[in-house]
């Protein structure tokens, strides 16, 4: 099932080369958005800085999660085993967990637990960045699906240790 999907979403690319660049482009520097809104959140108020604390937690327990696993596990990228459309150069390690991906529902997770409107729209961002992630030709779908369920796990895991310890309360927006 992983590999049909695999396929389905991955043929599609390199027919269309505005909607290839568009992948290559979310790929690549979606990352970069998430940094900006983190670093606005630092300068807007107090309650944000706590946003912002909690979310650059999460996102480096997910980054050293994702270290560790590919020390003990390797899975190969698609493009290893098989002949596969890849529209941008890879590393050759471990297909699972999607850095990309476990990152992304890492930050994204922590500010929809606080911001609604605008965790939803990371959360939007982060699935098409695990989207992209198998259109480029670099990931399974079952990477993606691991790699967001880790991502956001983190993001709860850190949010209920920190109400636990600091007692501070979410307040949705």
């Amino acid at each position: 099932m992983d590999l049909k999907l695999f396929k389905l979403i991955n043929r599609l690319s390199g027919r269309f080369s505005p909607v290839d660049q568009l992948m290559i482009l979310i790929s690549n520097r979606v990352r970069y958005a998430y940094l900006l809104i983190i670093v606005l959140m630092l300068f807007k108020n107090r309650f944000n800085k706590k946003i912002a604390l909690e979310t650059g937690i999460a996102v480096t327990i997910s980054f050293l999660s994702h270290f560790f696993i590919h020390i003990f596990y390797f899975k190969p990228r698609p493009f290893i085993r098989r002949r596969v459309g890849i529209l941008i150069p890879s590393k050759i390690d471990s297909s699972f967990p999607s850095k990309h991906t476990m990152l992304a529902f890492a930050a994204s997770t922590t500010v929809f637990m606080f911001h609604r409107t605008l965790g939803t729209i990371m959360m939007w961002m982060s699935a098409l960045t695990g989207f992209s992630r198998v259109w480029v030709g670099h990931h399974y779908p079952s990477d993606i699906i691991g790699s967001a369920f880790l991502g956001s796990l983190t993001s709860l895991v850190t949010r209920i240790v920190s109400f636990s310890k600091f007692g501070n309360k979410p307040e949705a927006n």
